[in-house]
């Protein structure tokens, strides 16, 4: 499910939602703010995929919450 194979395409990785959810987090927003900008994206879908790519980069520490907002974290 984080890497595609070939049982799921490329766009319902979550490396790729991933990258559609960090396109859309250029500066920090709200939860629901985000979902609001993905929600149409290719991919996305459901507020379920939604989370579980967000979940995915703050796994992988590429986000952080600051003061209740989503931010991408610098490298």
């Amino acid at each position: 499910m984080i890497l595609p194979d070939k049982h799921l395409p490329t766009e319902r990785s979550l490396v790729s939602l991933g990258a559609v959810v960090l396109e859309q987090l250029r500066q920090p927003r709200s939860v629901s703010a985000l979902w609001e900008s993905v929600r149409q994206s290719p991919g996305i879908g459901t507020f379920q995929q939604f989370t579980l790519a967000v979940t995915f980069l703050f796994t992988i520490g590429a986000v952080i919450f600051v003061d209740d907002l989503l931010c991408r974290k610098s490298p």
